[in-house]
């Protein structure tokens, strides 16, 4: 016996037509002022309302939870949080810059300026090396464990160009992917073009991007670099000191910027840091140097970064 369709219902419902003009000629004119106010917008869809000061405990919670959901899906469990300046371009680029401002200084060369712009030239294309170093530290990070395809272990940066950069361009090379945590600022700016799309998120928050830096992190490197730079190194130098996070291996690469850039032994002799807090840290000359020490660290503390009969990225590239 087949079951009867019940019928349509084409008849709408009271709410769903506004108060009748025959009722009153002016509901209709009221009913839309009220559709037009803020209060009735749906809260997910008012961004007035999300953007205020009472919500940004909401807006923290988005800007965590995101980037946060996106990861965990992709499979990222462990990251090597690669730090440096934005300015450091590739050889060839800071050889052009190089070039060109040879070529304004010798039109005019009394213009004390353009000497400046000089010597900042060639000191950034000495520090060119380190775009080249921190390439190929993304390609050691990305070729270790079971290859390209594992995304167990991956290079995080700010997303940006320079270091940033290189280090997200050396897992590019390799097929591999990487994470790239940029920042919204007032002016306008481009994340680096080698992270993986799926990958790159951007922040409202400073604090909650830092909090993403370290949350996944099994190793810090820090190629030279600025007030950024510095803020991160410092960051996670006092986390661990304080031990409000567990230890980590901290990698400085670029011991002679390093050392005429900060005194660490002068921190000890005027008492205002132990002798073993300079144990946080670990100086390193090249990639290299820098990834074999993090994968010793992690042997040693028996949380390997490599399993048994993998390979590490530097016996693949050899």
């Amino acid at each position: 016996m087949k079951k009867k369709k019940l019928p349509v219902e084409n008849t709408k419902l009271p709410w769903e037509h506004p108060k009748p003009k025959t009722e009153d000629p002016q509901a209709l004119k009221l009913v839309e002022k009220i559709m037009q106010s803020p209060t009735y917008r749906l809260a997910e869809e008012d961004t007035d309302f999300l953007k205020s000061y009472e919500t940004r405990g909401n807006r923290l919670e988005l800007d965590y939870l995101k980037p946060e959901l996106h990861m965990a899906r992709a499979g990222i469990e462990h990251t090597i949080v690669v730090f440096g300046s934005a300015r450091i371009r590739e050889r060839k680029t800071a050889m052009a810059n190089l070039e060109a401002v040879q070529k304004k200084l010798k039109a005019d060369p009394d213009n004390e300026k353009l000497m400046q712009e000089l010597y900042v030239a060639e000191r950034m294309l000495e520090k060119s090396i380190y775009y080249d170093d921190a390439r190929m530290f993304g390609r050691y990070v990305s070729r270790s464990g079971k290859g390209p395809g594992d995304s167990r272990v991956v290079i995080m940066t700010g997303g940006g160009p320079g270091i940033m950069e290189a280090a997200n361009r050396g897992a590019h090379d390799v097929g591999a992917k990487s994470v790239g945590l940029n920042i919204h600022l007032p002016h306008e700016q481009f994340p680096n073009p080698y992270i993986t799309p799926e990958l790159c998120f951007q922040f409202h928050y400073f604090a909650i991007r830092k909090l993403h830096f370290f949350l996944r992190a099994k190793a810090l490197v820090v190629y030279p670099g600025g007030f950024g730079t510095l803020d991160e190194l410092f960051e996670i130098l006092t986390l661990v000191q304080t031990h409000k996070t567990p230890p980590i291996p901290v990698v400085i690469v670029g011991k002679s910027y390093w050392n005429k850039l900060i005194n660490f032994d002068f921190l000890v002799e005027e008492g205002t840091i132990a002798p073993e807090d300079l144990e946080i840290f670990h100086f390193a000359d090249n990639a290299a140097e820098a990834w074999k020490h993090i994968l010793d660290w992690h042997e040693t503390y028996n949380t390997p970064l490599v399993a048994k009969g993998e390979k590490t990225g530097m016996e693949r590239e050899k």
